[in-house]
């Protein structure tokens, strides 16, 4: 068995430029076979002789880096499984500070919970085919992974998880989590997304049916969805230059910003509070009605008919509108409209309309 100095290894061998001092061992340092008892630090050694499968290094970190107090005394463990297939039931459950890379969670055991109640996990390139595989997970980093539509449930009461070049292809994917990003991958999950706060979402696509119910502080840019009844009950979000095609989209949502953004379904925003479109094009028949504090700011509207009905709102739409009914309070301007609809004594309203396209 060869022994290696990692002082002298070059970034090929380790994944660090020659001579930097460690922190967490990277993913590709898994082309290597560390033994069991091996210890690592920039100023130790290692022994390595093949293809690795799991093993168990030490690596010098910063004091009182992350984590409790127990590994912020300037060493950490972290365990590596690469190249395995897991299909028992709570396969590593409980670990803390592990690397995982190319291995499968699949097969007839047909095993739930693979990394229930885990620490500081790290997973790539893995494709998981069972349940419930990341529940009450702290400090979770998922990288070019594949979850099937059997792998229903997946990431469920977890914190501090960020998701890249990944597919999300089981129903309930995501539920009460907080401190997400996510970026660049595919989501088709129906009910994604519950009760999350706080998730950054770039780059990416999804399918879904009540994406993102009753979740707040959400930051979405450049991504594409389609579905239904997504955003509902949402507050405190942000939304830029993203795609939805989606009916009932953001009814009672809260304090919600959607700038640059394509918005096509029908009934869009009912019983919203505080919500600005800027900058939109909103397509769909009988959109924004019974809001308060409604804002469109430079707007493109498409067949949209009986709009802004009950509606507390001031609006800058610069195409035509088919039909505008009753808004409650404010002002609507509006280069034509085809219809304006006034009987109810409530409608207080005021549309001006500019002439001019």
């Amino acid at each position: 068995m060869k022994t290696v100095n990692y002082s002298e290894m070059n970034s090929d061998q380790t994944g660090v430029p020659r001579g930097a001092r460690p922190f967490l061992p990277e993913t590709n340092r898994l082309r290597l076979s560390i033994a069991p008892s091996g210890r690592m630090s920039n100023r130790g050694s290692f022994a390595a002789n093949g293809l690795v499968k799991a093993c168990t290094v030490v690596v010098q970190c910063y004091p009182a880096a992350f984590g409790p107090p127990d590994i912020q005394k300037g060493w950490i463990a972290v365990t590596i499984y690469a190249n395995q297939t897991y299909d028992e039931e709570r396969a590593l459950y409980g670990s803390r500070d592990i690397t995982v890379e190319e291995c499968r969670f699949d097969g007839p055991a047909d095993g739930e919970s693979a990394f229930k109640e885990c620490y500081d996990v790290r997973v790539k390139n893995s494709y998981f085919n069972l349940r419930y595989p990341f529940w009450h997970v702290i400090h979770l980093s998922i990288d070019g992974c594949e979850m099937t539509p059997l792998c229903r449930a997946a990431l469920w009461y977890s914190e501090d998880i960020q998701i890249r070049n990944s597919k999300l292809h089981g129903i309930k994917a995501l539920r009460e989590c907080s401190g997400v990003t996510i970026e660049g991958s595919d989501i088709c999950s129906t009910e994604f997304g519950w009760s999350v706060r706080g998730l950054r979402m770039t780059d990416s696509t999804a399918e879904s049916e009540y994406f993102m119910m009753r979740s707040d502080h959400l930051h979405f840019k450049n991504v594409k969805m389609k579905g239904k009844y997504s955003f509902q009950y949402i507050e405190d979000s942000v939304f830029e230059d993203c795609e939805f095609d989606t009916k009932d989209a953001f009814w009672h949502a809260k304090n919600v910003l959607v700038k640059n953004c394509v918005v096509k379904g029908e009934y869009l925003a009912w019983y919203c509070e505080n919500v600005t479109f800027e900058n939109c094009t909103l397509i769909g028949t009988q959109p924004l009605c019974y809001c308060k504090g409604l804002k469109l700011i430079g707007c493109r509207m498409i067949d949209t008919d009986l709009a802004f009905e009950r509606s507390e709102v001031e609006a800058e739409v610069l195409t035509p509108v088919e039909s505008i009914k009753n808004p409650r309070t404010g002002q609507i301007t509006v280069p034509a409209v085809g219809e304006i609809i006034m009987d109810d004594p409530l409608a207080m309203g005021r549309v001006i309309v500019t002439g001019k396209e």
